[in-house]
């Protein structure tokens, strides 16, 4: 498949990126920066809230042959103002997704988060891809509006959106919650892969963890798509020290994002 991957210079992009092109897919990087040193793919510069940037890179693209999907991994990671999440996750999304529909690009995988339900309580058990959207902040709101935006595009246009609500991406889990929402780099992508390459999803919504002991939210819904986790954060359970905050951050599914440090107000710092 050509792929382009759109964030590619994050911490996420660069991991999923050089793993699909390991896979044998044709990578296109997409992001506000130069290429990393040693890129072997095709890359642009743009910025994904930038409608016209954004059809400019898909009309050049368009020159070399087909694109098939479209890997959308840009947007601030953190906690900022409503307008600035708005625009970091659901402005670019729309944007994607209108140069998707002009130049026939039939799917997105997008890097949703699990602060999209992040204020459920973890006393409502293991959360399935039928929870309600619960965000625990802006940037979850953005999530969650940015998923409704792809189901409006899978259901006017026919697109397959797959919507991956990652836990915690990084190479070992760093905490106790973590044992619970890690997601390890190998399965990270193997989760996109799956969600680019299942047939037909229509709008679907995954929960991008690893196959963890103590997993706080459903793999089923992945299971269906093709993602089959490998990895389990028990493995690290002796080396992951105790902290102070571990008891407030297990009583939400968002846990620190759940916290009063991020009560603010949306339109003013």
């Amino acid at each position: 498949m050509r792929v382009l991957v759109s964030g590619a210079a994050g911490s996420l992009g660069r991991v999923i990126t050089v793993g699909l092109e390991g896979l044998g897919h044709e990578v296109v990087g997409l992001d506000l920066v130069p290429a990393p040193e040693g890129t072997t793919f095709d890359w642009h510069e743009a910025d994904c809230a930038d409608a016209d940037a954004v059809e400019a890179v898909f009309a050049a693209l368009s020159t070399g042959g087909r694109l098939d999907a479209v890997v959308h991994l840009a947007g601030v990671p953190e906690e900022a103002s409503l307008p600035d999440e708005l625009t970091s996750h659901v402005i670019t999304t729309a944007a994607l997704l209108d140069a998707m529909v002009a130049h026939d690009v039939p799917r997105l995988v997008y890097a949703s988060s699990n602060h999209a339900v992040g204020r459920t309580p973890r006393a409502s058990g293991v959360l399935t891809e039928a929870a309600l959207p619960r965000p625990d902040t802006y940037y979850g709101v953005a999530k969650v509006a940015a998923e409704a935006l792809m189901q409006l595009f899978a259901d006017r246009h026919g697109i397959d959106a797959v919507a991956c609500r990652i836990g915690s991406f990084l190479e070992e889990p760093a905490s106790i919650r973590g044992l619970s929402t890690w997601l390890s780099h190998g399965d990270g992508l193997r989760m996109v892969e799956a969600a680019l390459t299942t047939p037909a999803p229509g709008f679907a919504v995954l929960y991008g963890i690893s196959a963890n002991t103590r997993a706080w939210w459903d793999l089923e819904p992945g299971r269906r798509l093709g993602y089959d986790p490998q990895d389990d954060a028990e493995a690290y359970a002796d080396t992951v020290q105790a902290g102070p905050h571990d008891e407030a951050e297990a009583e939400f599914v968002g846990g620190p994002f759940a916290t009063a440090e991020f009560v603010r107000p949306a339109l003013r710092d």
